[in-house]
């Protein structure tokens, strides 16, 4: 299936940093994922597309780790600031941004600049984790656990930069899908908040189809719609190459459903794929799987 005429051209960006994790490989993500044939993959659906290249990144070997609370935190506003940059460019030059992880962390300059582009927005977060911890609350320190909790504006003016607006996302537009592993600071900031929390017990019991539904629509608006896809909301039996693996995840199948609603939703302005670790994959099967979840995502169909 082709998309349609006026279907947006894709800026593929490559965000290769593993500074937010607590375990290194995923740098390397975005280079299996292109190596997996994302460029051909969308070009098939009809659809343009430029790859930009990847944003300079520090790695850690060269990097102070500084406040323990929020490991490297310096070094990913700066990338995350170049990050921000380009997708301001890509919604400037009517493009749909395709952010390419690298960790979760790289989530604060999609998001950042998607709202310093359109405002703020809402987010559909596909996850086995809530990514919603803020410095006081981690238990690791690590930047990638944070993103969410940091685009709403609530971990501290540290993550604060002139290059991406905070809050970046509507606190009334979030919606988290296949959510399983959970820390005791996101189930108390959760309770405050007027997200739609899709755990994988809900998945099970309501079906694929209408969590998606109802997660789209709530996350629906003004501004942009994101949606951000980290690969360990599947289970590690088919996307066995994540750095944080969470067994009972999203099965091959629900996982390209999922990516087919938010297509024919027609309301998604921008993608992102993170935490593909080519070192823990096997023959590069997750990022094969990522391409073509965004294929999906973009409008392909079977028929």
């Amino acid at each position: 299936m082709r998309a349609p005429e006026n279907a947006q051209w894709v800026a593929v960006i490559g965000a290769a940093l593993d500074l937010g994790a607590g375990r290194r490989g995923v740098d390397m993500g975005p280079s299996a994922i292109r190596y997996a044939g994302l460029e051909a993959r969308i070009q098939a659906l009809g659809r343009g597309c430029e790859d930009w290249g990847n944003v300079r990144t520090a790695v850690a070997e060269a990097s102070a780790v500084g406040d323990e609370r929020m490991r490297f935190l310096p070094q990913i506003k700066e990338t995350c600031a170049r990050i921000a940059d380009l997708v301001v460019r890509a919604v400037e030059g009517d493009a749909l941004p395709l952010v390419l992880g690298g960790d979760h962390s790289v989530a604060l300059g999609t998001l950042g600049g998607l709202a310093r582009a359109k405002g703020p927005g809402g987010v559909l977060w596909l996850d086995a984790h809530g990514d919603l911890n803020r410095p006081e609350t981690s238990p690791t320190g690590n930047v990638h656990g944070m993103p969410l909790a940091v685009a709403l504006g609530l971990a501290g003016s540290e993550f604060e930069s002139e290059a991406f607006q905070l809050p970046a996302v509507d606190p009334a537009r979030v919606a988290l899908v296949g959510v399983r592993e959970l820390d005791d600071g996101e189930r108390n900031l959760l309770s405050e908040l007027d997200a739609r929390v899709y755990t994988m017990s809900d998945v099970d019991r309501l079906g694929v189809e209408p969590v998606l539904r109802e997660a789209l629509e709530h996350v629906a608006g003004d501004g942009f719609v994101h949606v951000s896809l980290d690969m360990d909301v599947l289970d590690p039996e088919v996307a066995p190459g994540v750095g944080t693996p969470v067994r009972g995840g999203l099965s091959y199948r629900e996982a390209h459903l999922a990516m087919e609603l938010v297509a024919e939703s027609g309301i998604v302005s921008s993608l992102e794929v993170v935490e593909v670790n080519p070192i823990l994959d096997r023959e590069n099967e997750t990022a094969k799987l990522a391409v073509e979840l965004v294929a999906s995502a973009l409008g392909a169909r079977i028929l």
